[in-house]
């Protein structure tokens, strides 16, 4: 072998060493999503799939182990957490059979292919279905026990989501424990999460926190925008500031597990979000409102900071939920959740990703402007895209392939597009003041082409980063080709790293 191709193997194995170090310390913070079913036109689950590649979605919660979803989920870099129903726990914590019966039919068929990295045992069991508290811990041991016999536990955690209202009073954080009805439970619990270096799945809902307090605490605070000086949140006992209560509703849980003195379990919040519409007693539910909460909390999470209580723990975070369940019997609010119609189209703008890139794996999606948006927004975008955003609009001329049908919201769908290609790599997004959203439905028609955005290969006018060359020889080579590397370096590097790696865990 060349010293050449030493390199470059010592290279490529040190990257994917460093990659891997960097997943092993948990470094980095992410915001996943929530999938449920009850849905009356259920998208095909490649369907489904297909709008979370869109949107760069690398974590994904099933509220159940919906057979089609896992199977469509094959190959992809996709994260996904399964769900047992509310439904099995019974039979699953009364019997060590049907729990492996459950892993032989919902896990180890789909693994490695689907990157299944948790089960989730119930949906907040202990206040939606008490009587079933009893069997809660051991349904979790019955299934860890079935990983173990299929040597998968290592790969895939068992935890139980479970809401704040196991919180007997949330706020101050510091104070926070959990309600004595559950204390024996609850020691099981996170003695078992402790064990099996698992974490804590907790449901936090502001909108419910603030819904249920009467205007004891202001509406920004639910939704992370700014507090002015006099509304500051503060935690007398230990001074702790909280720019959101979904901070507060974290740390209570941390509290909460301190006091019970396990004060090392991570929490994982595996439900949050916003309705965007409600009924007639739900004033609070609205789409500006659902905009600012999900956009707000994925700019909090991905600031990779933890919580006021617990800074170095990354707040990772499910957002509820994809779509619509229209399904649900109970208040309005709650068939109302989704950030995208069932149909595939955004209910508002949304940035799931820090780089705004929205498309993955070769897929296409275009920006264009919302049907019925205000007419003189519209103007003010096309003016803006088209001046200071750069856009080139040309098209859009009289005379010109997009010219007709003359009207803004043709124009502006244009408009928008160019600039959005051209600068979603850069940090643009799909939003123009609320009058714009993303869909893969290609919006070209006749000779007017809609340029669609793809990762995988760049369209014209997409902003790519140029690759920097090294130096070069007089040769043409590059001038480390002299560089000798015995392949005794990669393996020294690669047995370090891998010692440092196993000291994290």
């Amino acid at each position: 072998m060349t010293c050449d191709t030493w390199l470059q193997s010592c290279l490529l194995l040190l990257l994917l060493l460093i990659g891997k170090l960097a997943r092993a310390s948990g470094a980095s913070a992410f915001v996943g999503v929530d999938i449920g079913t009850d849905i009356t036109s259920l998208p095909a689950a490649s369907e489904m799939i297909a709008v979370l590649n869109l949107h760069g979605i690398t974590h994904l919660r099933l509220l159940d182990a919906n057979v089609h979803l896992l199977s469509a989920l094959a190959n992809s870099s996709i994260e996904v957490i399964i769900g047992v129903t509310n439904e099995e726990v019974l039979g699953i914590g009364q019997s060590p059979s049907v729990a492996a019966a459950w892993v032989n039919r919902n896990v180890a068929p789909y693994l490695p292919q689907t990157n299944i990295t948790a089960i989730a045992v119930g949906r907040e069991v202990l206040t939606s279905i008490p009587h079933a508290a009893p069997v809660l811990v051991p349904a979790m041991n019955n299934l860890h026990e079935a990983l173990v016999a299929s040597n998968l536990n290592f790969q895939v955690k068992v935890s139980t989501p479970q809401s704040m209202d196991v919180i007997s009073r949330s706020f101050p954080p510091s104070t926070a424990t959990f309600n004595s009805t559950w204390n024996t439970t609850m020691y099981q619990l996170l003695q078992f999460l402790k064990n099996t270096n698992s974490y804590y799945m907790l449901n936090a809902y502001p909108y419910y926190g603030y819904t249920s307090e009467d205007g004891i605490f202001p509406l920004d605070y639910a939704l992370f925008e700014p507090l002015s000086t006099a509304k500051q949140i503060v935690d007398p006992n230990t001074l702790l500031h909280y720019d959101s209560m979904f901070e507060a509703m974290v740390d209570a849980a941390y509290y909460s597990m301190e006091a019970l003195n396990f004060p090392g379990i991570p929490v994982v919040v595996t439900e949050t979000g916003w309705p965007w519409f409600g009924g007639p007693n739900e004033p609070d539910a609205t789409v500006e409102n659902a905009e600012n909460y999900n956009n707000n909390l994925i700019q909090r999470i991905l600031k990779n900071t933890g919580s006021p209580s617990r800074p170095t723990m990354p707040l990772n975070t499910y957002i509820y939920e994809l779509f619509n369940e229209d399904m649900w019997q109970r208040p309005i609010s709650e068939k109302k959740w989704g950030v995208f119609f069932s149909n595939g189209s955004a209910v508002y703008s949304l940035v799931l990703n820090t780089s705004s890139r929205i498309s993955v794996n070769g897929s296409v999606v275009f920006c264009v402007a919302q049907s019925g948006a205000d007419p003189d927004k519209l103007q003010d975008g096309i003016n803006w895209a088209c001046g200071p955003g750069g856009a080139n609009c040309s098209a859009i001329q009289v005379g010109q392939p997009c010219y007709s049908p003359n009207t803004l919201q043709n124009h502006a769908s244009y408009a928008y597009n160019d600039y959005y290609q051209k600068m979603s790599g850069a940090g643009g997004t799909c939003a123009f003041g609320g009058t714009a959203t993303t869909t893969t439905i290609n919006p070209s028609y006749g000779s007017c082409i809609f340029t669609g955005s793809s990762v995988s290969s760049p369209s014209p006018g997409t902003a790519v980063s140029p690759t920097a060359s090294g130096p070069t020889s007089p040769e043409g080579g590059s001038s480390g080709t002299n560089m000798r590397v015995p392949g005794i370096c990669c393996l020294v590097m690669a047995i370090i790293l891998e010692l440092i790696i196993l000291g994290l865990r």
